[in-house]
């Protein structure tokens, strides 16, 4: 069958349909970003801010974000989104210019950002009423925007990525763009705006074996306190066994101990530190533990 340039929506639907119904094809659908997902009911909501930053690489203290968006939502306290607000884009022009791969990744070039700057003022004016904000890796873009506005130290953080158990729920990878294949759809991907827009879409939607819905999954996790364990001067010759479990290594740049580090929630707290009194150190211990909640959670300050 020849498709025709102005052929509606509805037909090509029903073409998507006839190609999945013969169990050869998987169909993905291009996002259409919505503002209202469900209609208001009379519940008591809160809003929410999903962020994406662009940046000219890995490293908070010596890179810089080229390109910020900051999308508010509507959300329920059962974890509903139920609509989509007006959408902060903003482009910046860094010290130096883009790298190279960094342009090829994102499509921002320098002639792009050039003289363009973000107000930190407007940032906190955007920012402000939100309850909670997400990112699709929060311990990423909380430490840019941190040091960008003070606000984002201010609010309870939630990571997309890390706090919804995707890998039980059939995902096998977590990047944003490959969860969206998995929910059927697709999107211009590695612009901060598409980014957020992508990230709610997939938060509303119910998760494929429990059915629930994502971000009710997302809340219910940040709302659960967490404890960070360090090992200090654990031996070098047990690494290897830290890493494994995962462990990870706090170096220079923040106010935390140069050690190993792991997060575990509440309940296995005690665990995590009997085995290291038994298996690491082999012997009494007294390390520093500290407890983590959605406000300080992906932050340097810890």
């Amino acid at each position: 069958m020849e498709l025709d340039d102005d052929i509606d929506s509805a037909e090509l639907e029903r073409l998507a349909a006839r190609l999945e119904k013969s169990g050869r094809y998987r169909v993905l659908r291009k996002l259409q970003p919505r503002r209202t997902l469900i209609e208001p009911d009379g519940s008591r909501t809160r809003q929410g801010l999903f962020v994406d930053v662009e940046t000219t690489g890995l490293d908070p203290q010596s890179d810089e974000i080229i390109e910020l968006a900051m999308v508010p939502f509507t959300y329920g306290l059962d974890g509903r989104i139920f609509a989509v607000g007006e959408v902060f884009r903003a482009l910046r022009e860094p010290s130096k210019p883009i790298p190279p791969e960094v342009t090829a990744i994102t499509g921002i070039t320098n002639e792009m950002v050039a003289g363009q700057a973000i107000d930190p003022a407007e940032v906190t004016r955007c920012a402000a009423p939100a309850a909670i904000v997400v990112a699709h890796n929060a311990a990423f873009d909380r430490r840019f925007l941190e040091r960008f506005c003070e606000t984002f130290n201010t609010k309870p953080w939630a990571c997309s990525m890390t706090e919804v158990d995707w890998a039980s729920e059939g995902f096998e990878g977590v990047k944003l763009p490959y969860l969206a294949t998995g929910a059927g759809f697709f999107y211009d991907k590695h612009r901060a705006e598409q980014d957020c827009l992508a990230a709610i879409e997939l938060l509303s939607r119910p998760l494929p074996r429990s059915g629930q819905l994502a971000f009710a999954k997302l809340l219910e996790h940040a709302r659960r306190p967490t404890w960070r364990i360090w090992a200090v001067n654990s031996p070098f010759d047990l690494k290897e066994i830290l890493k494994a479990r995962g462990y990870r290594w706090n170096g220079e740049g923040t106010a935390s101990p140069k050690a190993w580090y792991i997060d575990v929630a509440d309940a296995d707290r005690e665990a995590e530190l009997n085995f290291l009194q038994a298996e690491i150190y082999r012997g009494e211990i007294h390390l520093p533990v500290r407890r983590i909640e959605a406000h300080d959670r992906f932050s340097d300050r810890i």
